[in-house]
């Protein structure tokens, strides 16, 4: 039996008004690679992305992630998958805690929070700070969490 492939797009394009974002991208990961999106600004990694998610509608070209379809089934996809953008944006007057309640709440309260006190504190973050004083890499380490 063949390995699993986690990820798979054919022929995928995207247009953002006269830009061709993408063009024709075909790409195959397979479960326990390690992938990463390498370019240039405008390369189309952030929109391949979010064709994968069914953030955005691809103008053509198939997508398969973990054998789903996102088109499909996108909270199936998305209850599977984390994404973490280079600008997280977060409510800034929330405390990292509660925005993590937040986040949580979002996908079905699954967090042990034992673990998440466990991370923060390897990640060296107070959880009773607020969004707003955090720098970007702190921001970056509450997403991961």
């Amino acid at each position: 039996m063949g390995e699993t492939i986690a990820i798979q797009t054919q022929g995928l394009v995207k247009s953002c008004g006269p830009v061709r974002a993408l063009r024709g991208v075909n790409l195959e990961v397979r479960a326990g690679e390690m992938f990463g999106f390498l370019g240039p600004n405008g390369a189309g990694k952030t929109t391949t992305i979010r064709c994968l998610l069914d953030l955005i509608r691809p103008d053509s070209g198939s997508v398969r992630v973990l054998g789903l379809d996102p088109r499909v089934n996108p909270v199936a996809v998305r209850s599977r998958v984390g994404y973490l953008p280079g600008e997280l944006n977060l409510e800034p007057n929330l405390k990292m805690k509660q925005a993590l309640h937040y986040l949580n709440d979002l996908r079905g309260n699954k967090a042990d929070w034992g673990h998440v006190r466990q991370l923060a504190q390897r990640l060296d973050l107070d959880l009773r700070t607020q969004i707003k004083n955090l720098s970007k890499g702190n921001k970056q380490k509450v997403g991961v969490l």
